[in-house]
């Protein structure tokens, strides 16, 4: 199997994007942008995303009870660069507002759907989080769109 034909042949599918955060046992926020969510279910509404065995917040939305999917508008941009980085506070000048669970939505997005965990599945170097969305909030504009490595709006 060549893995790097494997990687361009995903790329070559265009999702929306979006930012996915959560609370630390102490209250702290944590996020990273995905590169992988979908729709699971209508009848619960549910939703999963995958998150790296190897990323930074792994034992943290290992460990929480629930998720905020924030789905990113074209102006966003800023915001998928600064989840998708490390290092840096990623909520340092983003306006961000508590949901009804307490979790960090972010302003602005198309939509957020405030989730509570109901699984974890193990998915090769992957954990896969489906979660039962509780609330959205829906926005105003345009998708952000990730197309061959590279953003594009509409």
């Amino acid at each position: 199997m060549d893995i790097e034909a494997f990687k361009v042949a995903l790329g070559r599918f265009g999702t929306g994007v979006a930012v996915i955060t959560t609370r630390d046992g102490e209250g702290a926020p944590a996020g990273f942008t995905a590169s992988s969510f979908t729709s699971l279910s209508l009848s619960p509404p549910m939703v999963l995303f995958c998150l790296d065995k190897a990323a930074v917040s792994f034992e943290v939305f290992r460990a929480a009870s629930g998720f905020v999917v924030n789905i990113l508008n074209h102006q966003q941009q800023d915001i998928s660069n600064r989840f998708a980085s490390h290092g840096e506070d990623k909520f340092n000048g983003v306006k961000v507002r508590d949901g009804a669970e307490g979790l960090p939505l972010i302003e602005g997005c198309l939509a957020n759907l405030e989730c509570r965990t109901t699984d974890k599945v193990a998915g090769g170097d992957h954990l896969i989080f489906i979660g039962e969305v509780r609330q959205v909030h829906l926005g105003e504009g345009t998708p952000l769109l990730y197309y061959m490595g590279k953003y594009h709006g509409i």
